[in-house]
């Protein structure tokens, strides 16, 4: 090792002690110091970051961290054998960099090279729409929301104005601003097709079977089939005639035999809309929302009596044409229907059933009774990590340095999210080497990770969802925070139902104390877990029929009240 690289790795321990010392001042004067000495240093500039942050200067943490990444990013395409000087002219060639990087989930270097590939006088959609997704899946989303608005504003399309709704939602900007762009979103893309009056012949006796029709672009190959396909499987023939629209029957995975299967892949929306209207649905149920592969213009032309949001998108369409949404009790905010063009249906206690895989593993004791220390787990996507979660998460391992965190999602394959990730928490007092992160995996792989974890936790406002099901059906506990709006509601309406109220929180300092509670003592953190996986399999979120029904007899109170309508 050189004497200057000696010297700034000297540097390196004394700043970090100084950090985690208490005083952060001190230490961005070493890093910064250290910086100046190395002009492609990144390690200097995450930890300087990291000590302006701690110290209250956001300006100057930024403007480090974002020399950082830059740098990191420069260095691992360079590891890739990346022609970084052909990265400074040829755009063409930053397109095809930043694409493979970005299908290697290196999120990092290809925000770096898609970003450099822009050309402001040609602008491409798809281009725009893969460099803000780049950055919205780092955590960075006031960038991406950047982009975003950039790509709606300049090419008018709804599929392109979709993609911002998610980030602007999830970035702290709360449900009144959400509310604003779907209705911006709906304004543009909806209302103006959706018609002044509509006349239907379906039959308006309430007595019969119901022609119900759910759309989405696959039923068996995402996320919603664990919660979805108990339903479609428990519908009533003789109360529902099931009819599914998706992309393609054929590569779905088993469906109801009762259910009637339409392909609408490479339909328009008008086509779509006209075989729904000759199937003469009654009530017509969108699983996806603002998501990529939506439906929703669909819903603009009103095919059906009733039409109905559920499961993907818990949030407003921001539609006119769209009469409900479904939610839960627990979600219930004073104020929440001023966000809503949809009137909002509760389902009672759950917002869906919840099926655990047929292959999950048998309960294993807690992992702190052999390791020694507890290990925290988070297993969701880092643009769910905002600032409060991760300073809540910090003050957790800073009480307990010897505890670990597992943050697990597959764009943590990526080396500068991992260093970004561990500055963001160091800047709170958690040690880099308190954090472990894990790629991908899928089936039991994943599932068997979950034996790893102790106790989980669940940020807020951007709740797990989908992992926070996960976790608890294999048998892991899972600390929520109640939040202040409907959909940070829905984290603690998540956990509820297995009856076990500890887990439940009550704002970010009862947060924290209860995680060091419910972990202080590994006995006592054991037989919790022993209760988790017996609580969830007893829970309502097993009584596929009964949820069913409930689903069902909400479907006929709407129809009945179109049918009684002028």
């Amino acid at each position: 090792m050189s004497p200057v690289l000696a010297t700034v790795r000297d540097r390196f321990a004394d700043g970090k002690a100084l950090l985690f010392g208490g005083d952060p001042t001190r230490a961005a004067q070493v890093f910064r110091a250290a910086a100046l000495e190395e002009a492609f240093d990144y390690e200097a500039r995450y930890w300087l970051y990291s000590a302006l942050v701690a110290g209250g200067d956001w300006e100057g943490g930024t403007s480090a961290m974002e020399e950082a990444r830059t740098l990191h990013s420069v260095a691992t395409l360079q590891a890739l054998d990346v022609d970084i000087g052909r990265l400074q002219t040829d755009k063409a060639y930053c397109i095809e960099i930043g694409r493979l990087a970005y299908a290697e989930r290196l999120m990092g270097p290809a925000s770096l090279a898609l970003g450099r590939g822009l050309d402001l006088d040609n602008l491409d959609s798809t281009l725009m729409l893969h460099y803000g997704l780049s950055l919205q899946h780092q955590g960075r989303l006031r960038e991406a929301m950047e982009v975003f608005k950039a790509a709606a504003d300049i090419f008018a399309n709804p599929v392109v104005h979709e993609f911002l709704l998610h980030p602007v939602f999830i970035a702290q900007c709360g449900p009144a601003r959400l509310a604003e762009e779907s209705r911006k979103w709906g304004d543009l893309y909806a209302a103006p097709f959706t018609p002044q009056a509509v006349t239907f012949a379906n039959a308006r006796n309430t007595d019969r079977a119901l022609r119900v029709g759910y759309i989405g672009p696959t039923f068996t190959r995402n996320q919603v089939k664990q919660f979805l396909l108990p339903v479609l499987e428990a519908h009533d023939p003789k109360a529902i005639e099931l009819h599914l629209y998706c992309a393609d029957p054929d590569g779905e995975g088993p469906l109801p035999a009762t259910a009637k299967l339409h392909k609408i892949d490479g339909l328009q929306n008008g086509q779509i809309a006209a075989m729904i209207r000759g199937h003469g649905i009654d009530i017509l149920i969108d699983i996806w929302g603002h998501t990529a592969g939506s439906r929703l213009p669909v819903f603009a032309l009103r095919p059906a009596p009733v039409q109905v949001a559920w499961i993907n998108f818990l949030q407003s369409t921001g539609l006119t044409s769209m009469d409900y949404v479904f939610h839960c009790d627990g979600m219930a905010v004073p104020g929440t229907e001023a966000f809503f063009t949809e009137e909002i249906w509760s389902l009672g206690e759950l917002m869906s059933p919840s099926r655990p895989a047929d292959n999950r593993p048998d309960p294993t004791p807690t992992p702190a009774l052999k390791n020694g220390y507890v290990t925290f787990g988070s297993f969701n996507n880092p643009a769910k990590l905002d600032e409060t979660t991760v300073a809540a998460w910090s003050l957790i391992l800073r009480t307990r340095p010897n505890d670990k965190l597992v943050l697990k999602y597959g764009y943590y394959d990526d080396p500068v999210l991992r260093r970004a990730t561990r500055a963001r928490f160091a800047a709170y007092g958690a040690r880099p080497e308190q954090l472990e992160f894990r790629g991908r995996t899928t089936g039991l792989n994943y599932l068997l990770e979950f034996r790893d974890i102790d106790l989980a936790l669940d940020p807020s406002p951007a709740i797990g969802g989908t992992t926070t099901h996960d976790a608890l059906g294999n048998g892991v506990p899972v600390l929520s925070n109640t939040g202040e709006n409907y959909y940070a509601r829905s984290a603690p309406c998540t956990v509820l139902p297995l009856g076990i109220p500890e887990l439940v929180a009550d704002g970010w300092d009862q947060y924290v104390e209860r995680a060091l509670k419910l972990t202080a003592d590994f006995e006592a953190l054991d037989r919790l877990r022993s209760r988790i996986r017996p609580a969830f399999d007893t829970s309502s979120y097993r009584d596929e029929a009964g949820f069913t029904r409930i689903v069902e007899n909400a479907f006929r109170q709407m129809f009945a009240r179109w049918a009684a309508s002028a």
